[in-house]
């Protein structure tokens, strides 16, 4: 009987001296289209989000707590989506730097939120995301990006104005995305007093876009407003090029990327497109960027807004004292605006990012910058 209590006591003494491999982590599920036609977003999702864990980490974690990542594709398909949602929860993950596509994120919320999970995208902006979430609700659903509507009330009025009396052509790939942002653009140019005179769907994915060309020759198009992705926008470009079609392409955010210009080529020369100003030009993200780019990468895109998802559930773990989701979510939406590498940022009640501003770049030479507006 001693020699049991002994040994017990030994082992217990063990177990207490012993670190805790993973008791103290805490995870965060990066999810985004990691293969496929987008994996250039995924990888700026994990290239940000592994640089932001790298740097907390390095200052000693969240209250001595060490952010681990867990990476998880969905392939932007809302199916996989939900799949890799319910794989997340049944782990008892409670934090989601994800998803991508609002056609995702949107499905998978609702799996979040019944966990009781914190998810906030770094790139989703279509409003049903953060509107049915309120009206359902779901505290713990959010976004540090922009929304389609205030995207839409940003660049709508700029082409009425710009492109007053041309041949406006509004498209969209049928995507929650494409289609949100396109109907925003819409709505708001209309209202701004130019009427398009061409509004359609396209089929993503498809390789032969002739008809479609055909169809802004014979509409004499000036100006293509494209909500969609830059596989298909530079397929479409290439091949209006070579039937001698040139018409200014405008685009939401999803063209920040090397592989539009990849698709596009020389076809892509001045195409513009929307993003939220530029974050690697901020003062807060210069330590990031540096360090980013001394690794091989260039944090383009999606790469800042990921970084700065998880500086925010790093600062909400902290401000809440805990890791619960919802306290965390609480205590990020007070009005104390918090430090990012893509600036202060502040969440309304919804979730949503409050005073989001825009630049409209222009693709040159393989890169783009903002222009003068």
């Amino acid at each position: 009987m001693k020699k049991m209590s002994i040994l017990s006591a030994a082992i217990f003494g063990l177990m207490m001296s012993a670190p805790v491999a993973f008791a103290d982590d805490i995870t965060v599920s990066v999810v985004g289209p990691m293969t496929g036609q987008l994996a250039t977003i995924g990888d700026q999702f994990k290239q940000g989000a592994k640089a932001a864990a790298d740097a907390i980490n390095a200052a000693g974690g969240v209250n001595g707590s060490m952010i681990k990542l867990d990476i998880e594709d969905d392939q932007c398909d809302p199916k996989q989506a939900v799949s890799v949602a319910n794989r997340i929860v049944a782990n008892g993950v409670k934090f989601i730097d994800g998803h991508a596509c609002s056609g995702s994120s949107i499905p998978a919320s609702a799996v979040y939120a019944e966990a009781g999970a914190l998810m906030m995208s770094p790139a989703s902006s279509n409003p049903v995301l953060t509107d049915a979430a309120a009206k359902a609700g779901w505290p713990t659903i959010m976004r540090l990006y922009t929304r389609d509507d205030a995207q839409g009330a940003f660049i709508g009025p700029w082409i009425a104005k710009k492109y007053a009396g041309k041949n406006v052509v509004i498209l969209h790939d049928k995507s929650a995305y494409g289609q949100g942002v396109a109907d925003a653009v819409r709505a708001t140019m209309n209202t701004g007093g130019l009427k398009e005179v061409y509004y359609d769907a396209i089929n993503p994915g498809e390789k032969d876009y002739s008809a479609l060309v055909t169809k802004l020759k014979d509409l004499k198009a000036d100006v293509v407003y494209f909500g969609g992705y830059h596989p298909e926008a530079g397929l479409i470009l290439r091949q209006s090029a070579e039937q001698n079609l040139k018409f200014q392409l405008i685009m939401p955010d999803s063209i920040a990327s090397p592989e539009f210009w990849q698709v596009a080529g020389p076809a892509g020369e001045g195409t513009m497109f929307v993003f939220p100003s530029d974050p690697q030009a901020k003062p807060e993200a210069k330590a990031a960027v540096e360090k980013i780019k001394a690794g091989g990468f260039v944090p383009e895109g999606f790469t800042l807004f990921s970084y700065a998802v998880v500086q925010a559930f790093a600062e909400g773990i902290k401000r809440a004292g805990s890791d619960d989701p919802a306290k965390v979510a609480e205590a990020l939406k007070n009005g104390t605006p918090i430090s990012t590498v893509v600036g202060d940022v502040t969440f309304d009640e919804k979730g949503d990012l409050k005073n989001a501003s825009y630049d409209i770049n222009q693709w040159h030479d393989g890169k783009y910058a903002p222009i003068a507006q």
